[in-house]
């Protein structure tokens, strides 16, 4: 049973080169983002309370996420950057949150498999960070991150296998994966996770 799934998006070397160009935004929008991870786990606790296989994972997960927002702060506190006075819409997020089907059973396994596809795309972004920033420290800590997020994707297939069909699972989410893959290629390149 395959826990993971592949991208039909690659990101391109553009991307990374604007993100190098203005690293301290990225920071700010990284920071965002992890914040939001964390919501998210903690939203699914709260939308299935009856789902107790997976709550657990969901209190550790987002958990582990608001550890990497710490991380995020700390790095950026010493570099005296600071958080974004509010968090932007992030069009990306919506755009795929758009896709959801609306009957409720479908919303919920729509939302797992969104949830595993950020977090790949997370990863790869992660890579390209940890494989082409100079400084030893961030270059550290992005390669640590992108193991981390790998398995959280792997996570919330393997939330979504525990109360639906894998057939259905998995024709969803290649679905999806292709829809993500459509709206990244329409995305402005900024110095940003999406």
């Amino acid at each position: 049973m395959k826990l993971s799934l592949d991208l039909a998006y690659q990101t391109p070397s553009k991307w990374v080169e604007v993100v190098m160009n203005d690293f301290n935004s990225f920071l700010q929008d990284h920071a965002d983002c992890e914040r939001k991870a964390s919501a998210m786990a903690m939203s699914f606790v709260a939308k299935c309370p009856d789902k107790t296989k997976i709550i657990p994972l969901l209190i550790e997960t987002a958990l582990e996420e608001m550890g990497h927002f710490k991380q995020v702060y700390e790095i950026m506190d010493k570099r005296g950057i600071r958080l974004k006075s509010e968090m932007p819409a992030d069009i990306y997020v919506k755009q795929l949150f758009d896709c959801c089907r609306s009957s409720p059973g479908e919303r919920l396994l729509d939302r797992f498999l969104l949830a595993s596809i950020f977090e790949c795309r997370g990863t790869e972004r992660f890579r390209l960070i940890a494989e082409n920033i100079k400084d030893e420290e961030l270059k550290k800590f992005y390669k640590m991150l992108w193991t981390v997020e790998a398995k959280h994707g792997n996570i919330y297939i393997k939330m979504a296998l525990e109360y639906y069909p894998k057939e259905e699972v998995y024709k969803r989410l290649e679905e999806l994966v292709k829809e993500e893959a459509s709206i990244c290629s329409k995305l402005p390149l900024k110095a940003a996770m999406h």
